[in-house]
């Protein structure tokens, strides 16, 4: 296997991910989606933006673990593993960081193990995105709000809607309760 693209649950892809599966890292170990800062009710929410992430990035994004890819052949050849393990090890003496494990890590070690950038396009996300730029996403994350709660499926219908939202999530969900039924 040369590469991984990781997807999580919650997202609705709308782009073939053969795109990112050709994409060229550009010598990069991974890539991820920096996180949108378009959204005018949440620029207070943007932890990233401040404080002790923005001292860290030093002008650099902080990216969302929601959708990535990883180029296996560069980073077992660069050791990404053993250098993302010193860095946790020297990290996780301390109980307040890496509070967001998967995105933390690599968003510290931006400085010895580089990320390649997404185009914004791959990873729209409605806390943190402005509805302007939901036509042009490739994937839809249903991202909590820091605003309000809301449960995953009447988000999905709210925020994908239409027949991408029936192929996506009605059908899925009815299989699910159909086997769930049979079973007892």
């Amino acid at each position: 296997v040369k590469k991984v693209i990781y997807v999580d649950a919650d997202q609705v892809v709308r782009a073939d991910l053969k795109e990112l599966w050709d994409l060229d890292l550009q010598g990069h170990a991974y890539a991820y989606t920096p996180f949108c800062t378009s959204r005018e009710e949440t620029l207070g929410f943007q932890f990233w933006q401040q404080g002790y992430w923005k001292d860290h990035l030093r002008g650099r994004p902080y990216h969302i673990s929601a959708l990535y890819v990883v180029d296996l052949q560069r980073f077992r050849r660069n050791a990404v593993g053993d250098s993302l393990r010193a860095i946790y090890d020297q990290l996780s003496r301390d109980p307040n960081s890496l509070a967001n494990l998967d995105q933390d890590l690599p968003n510290y070690a931006q400085h010895q193990v580089p990320i390649f950038s997404l185009p914004q396009e791959w990873l729209w996300c409605e806390s943190w995105c402005s509805d302007d730029s939901k036509s042009t996403a490739k994937t839809i994350d249903l991202c909590n709000n820091p605003l309000h709660k809301e449960p995953k499926l009447d988000m999905a219908r709210r925020v994908v809607s239409g027949e991408l939202f029936n192929q996506s999530w009605v059908q899925l969900d009815d299989e699910i309760r159909t086997t769930l039924l049979a079973q007892g």
